[in-house]
Parts: structure tokens; sequence; C-alpha cells
């Protein structure tokens, strides 16, 4: 399973187990499970003073399954699956967690765990290509660790599809709680603290709305902020950033491959390295809190969705922008459903069906590659009359015998049939026939929308709702600034971006400089 390379590595880890953990292995016999039990035993093998397994044969539940816990104690983390791919990490961090290895959660966040007194049962389906679902697994997974009234569960959904259609479960991750629906897609530590601890939300607000003024108050924690908030925090200045959720559009995003000097990487490994570089200075940094009013008066006001309003001598606004949606009939009625934005995380979940993709811009043709590897075939719908991709992967998607592209295509309804999505209507715009496909899924990739509807009636915005800037990052409000692509900047890319937050934190210091 694991090749010479990856063994010493996690070896190496693995040293810094501090108390006797033990993997359980349920099987049943099958391939999947000889696969997970040689897993288990090359792992004990890289650390037999501290890691012993038992196999549970002909077990009657999931299977293969590999259950952590402490020795001689309850194991309450389970993966129902291979924990290889994207998940790998939440295998390795799951050992060291449960043999006592400090999480680096800050401490307020693991007391607030420790604190729960519920019963919650988490079950989390994936993909092992899903970037976005580990996230969510080491952050259920850290809660069982530290609560015995967690436990949590990683269901690869590849190896148990009875429960994917049981449940109609069409985009991972999904969360179920309890037995309920819980929640879908990325979810941070953070978000579901704040969903399963009543009361949460209050004490967070009546803490915010302490916080003595910002000198500086960036809002919004993609590249953008980062760049803003480490620039403003150089300065030596009292800086905040408050994130809805830190990384932005960024940390869905799988492959990076012209982010200067580094030659590749993904998006939740640079939002890592953000969120890391800026808490090396002295940032305030409110997660999961979402700004919706600004409001000049004697300081800059900033209020926020929980009712806390934060003040600042000067406010960088870097909201950053979502998945521009198609806003036909159906889109919302059958979202996670078998309407999709993420390939790379949804697209196993349609092995071997007919998918659409909207938009043949680089993100739509880079879609349509991925999926042709996965699903029986795969159409493009472009509204214009030619694709906006860059043309090497124009060719390569023309090659391959899985994918039709066809232009001038305006889609005008998402079909289902109550449960999931059947197909789509199309409108062929030369000649104003409509046309009718048999799908499973539909991969939505048509562009931007900017984060900036709270500040409609506040700052000057284009007719597409981007933020008017001029060349120091100024605002038409005195002391605002913004950067990034909630603003009018013509190029939406992570290094414009990053250059835009350090032009904007500049701008604002040079603003408190003079006033």
């Amino acid at each position: 399973m694991l090749d010479a390379n990856m063994k010493q590595q996690l070896g190496t880890y693995l040293q810094n187990i501090v108390n006797p953990i033990e993997i359980t292995v349920s099987s049943n016999g099958n391939a999947k499970s000889e696969e997970l039990l040689e897993l288990a035993r090359e792992i004990t093998e890289l650390n037999s003073a501290k890691i012993s397994m038992s196999v549970n044969e002909n077990s009657a539940g999931r299977a293969p399954q590999m259950t952590v816990g402490p020795q001689g104690g309850e194991a309450r983390v389970h993966f129902a699956g291979i924990p290889m791919g994207h998940e790998f990490t939440s295998l390795v961090l799951a050992l060291l967690q449960a043999g006592g290895h400090p999480s680096k959660a800050a401490q307020e966040t693991l007391e607030q765990i420790k604190g729960l007194d519920t019963e919650l049962n988490f079950e989390v389906y994936i993909s092992l290509s899903c970037h976005n679902c580990p996230d969510v697994v080491q952050a259920v997974n850290l809660m069982a660790v530290l609560n015995p009234k967690v436990t949590a569960t990683m269901i690869d959904g590849g190896l148990f599809p009875q429960e994917i259609e049981d449940r109609k479960i069409m985009g991972v991750p999904a969360v179920f709680l309890n037995g309920e629906h819980f929640g879908q897609g990325r979810m941070t530590l953070d978000e579901i603290l704040n969903k399963v601890d009543t009361g949460a939300e209050a004490k967070q607000a009546a803490a915010l709305a302490e916080k003595a003024p910002y000198d500086m108050l960036v809002v919004g924690g993609g590249p953008a902020g980062s760049a803003a908030a480490i620039y403003a925090a150089r300065k030596g200045i009292r800086t905040g950033v408050v994130a809805e959720r830190f990384g932005g559009q960024v940390a869905d995003t799988m492959a990076i491959e012209n982010f200067i000097s580094v030659k590749a990487t993904d998006g939740p490994k640079l939002v890592a390295g953000l969120e890391q570089h800026v808490l090396d200075y002295d940032v305030d940094l409110m997660k999961t809190q979402k700004a919706v009013r600004v409001e000049k008066k004697d300081l800059i006001e900033v209020e926020l969705e929980n009712g806390a309003v934060l003040k600042s001598k000067s406010v960088v606004l870097a909201t950053g922008a979502r998945w521009r949606e198609m806003n036909v009939p159906g889109e919302q009625e059958y979202k996670t459903k078998g309407v999709a934005y993420c390939p790379h995380c949804d697209g196993p979940l349609f092995k071997g069906k007919k998918t659409a993709v909207i938009g043949g811009g680089n993100s739509g043709i880079e879609a349509a590659i991925d999926l042709a590897g996965i699903v029986e075939h795969v159409t493009v719908l472009e509204f214009g009359d030619k694709l906006r991709a860059d043309d090497v992967l124009v060719k390569k998607a023309e090659s391959l015998p899985n994918v039709t592209i066809i232009k001038e295509a305006m889609t005008t309804e998402v079909l289902g049939n109550g449960e999931h999505v059947t197909g789509l209507q199309y409108t062929d715009r030369k000649t104003g026939e409509s046309h009718k496909l048999d799908l499973a899924g539909i991969f939505v990739q048509i562009g931007l929308v900017p984060n900036s509807e709270f500040l409609k009636d506040t700052l000057e915005l284009t007719d597409r709702g981007e933020i008017v800037i001029d060349t120091h990052g100024r605002t038409s409000m005195d002391g605002v600034f913004a950067a990034g692509d909630v603003t009018n900047v013509p190029f939406k890319q992570i290094i414009i971006s990053m250059g835009a937050g350090a032009t904007a934190a500049l701008g604002a210091f040079d603003y408190l400089i003079r006033n």
C-alpha cells in the first residue's frame, strides 16, 4: 500500500504518538478488506511500541472499516473505506490525536469541543478525489477524539453505493448527524461547532462587541484579505480580520499552476499557508463571521450577521466572489441532487453516467476533461459562438471520444423527477430550437459573482456589482479601501488579488498617517 518514501515520512510522524493506540480492522474478506488490512499492518509496523492492531473478521457492520482509539479505551473515530488519496492526512491526524499528540486548533476551540454535552454521531460521506472532504472529516474526528459523547465515521461513497442511493447523496462531503442530514459541502471546524453548540453565536457576538477599535479592519480572508492583513500588521498597527470562511474561493480550487515561483500547489495547501502567515503576526483573526453593513461615523462601523458591531479607523474590503449560478428553473431545487459546482469533489458520484458542463471557459473545459475519465459522457454547453478556454485545453477536450461540445447553447431549465436531476433543456441560439439532454449530473462553471450585495446602497459599484476602486484601492467612502475579486480589477487571479491586497493596505496606511 505505502511506498518506501511514504513509509519513511509516516514513520517519522508516528514517533509523535504519546500514548498507545489500537487499530481495529473490520473485514468481510473481499479485496478492499485485504487492502485495508495491509495498510493497517504497515502502519502498525512503523511504531509497534505505541500501535497495536486487531481484526474483526466477517463483520456484520460496514466493512472494510478501520477504527482508531486509545489502547484499552473506546474507539470513536472510524474510517469506512480505505483512507488514501486526500483522506490519508485525515488518517495520520487521527492516529496522532488519538495517541495524545495535541491539535493545532485554538485553545478556546478545543475547550468548546470538550464542553459539548450532547450525543453526536457524525457520518461523513466522501470521495477520495474530493479536496474539500478532508476538512470536514478532520473536524469531526478531532471532536470525537476530545469528547466521549462524539463519534465520527468517514464513509467512502464508492465502496458503499447502496448507502449513497438510500440516502440520495449526489454531492460530497455529505454530513449526517444522528441519522439526519446535517450539512453539504466544505465546512470548517468552527462552522460545525457553531451549528451543534447551542448559544455559541450569542456568546461570540457579545465577545466581538467588546473588542476595542482597530486601526485597520480587513473584511475577507482570501488572498487579497490575507495580503492586506500581513502588510498592515507589519506596520505595527492594530489589525483585525473578519472572514466568513478563511481562504474563500481558493479553498475550493484544486490545481494551482500559475502562482509565480511555486510550480504547482492546491487550494487547501495555499490557504493553510496564508492562515499561518497571517497568524505569524499580531492579527486578530475572527472566522465564521459575515459582514452585513459598513457605515462611516466617527469611526467606520462593520456590522456582522450576528449583530455585533466592530469599529475601525480604516477598512479594507476583500470579500471576493462566488460561483455564478445559471438562474434557471430547477437549479435551486436540484442543488446537491445533480446540480453541482465542483467536478473534483462530486465527479466520482456520477461514474458511468451522463453529465453536462455549463460553460466553455478554462474552468468548464478543465471540468469536462476531468469528468471524461470518470463518467460515460460529458456534454459541454457554451453560450457564445466560440470557447473561451486556452487553446491547449480545447484541443485536449476535442480529442476525447466521450466529450461533445455544443456552442451557442442557452440552458433554459434543469429537469428532474423530484428527487434528482434527469436532464436539462437548452435552446440553440442560432435556430431558436429547443433540445433536451438526458443527464444525471450538471456541473455549472460560468464565472464569478462579487460578494458585494451588502454594499449595494453604501459604495459605488459597477453594473456587475464590483466595488469601484482607484489605483490606491480607495472606494467612494472615505477610509474604506477594497481589493481582489470583489472589485473592478480586470483580471481575477490569485496573484493579482494578493498584490491588490497589499496595495489597499498601503493605501489605507497612508490614509491613517494623513488623517
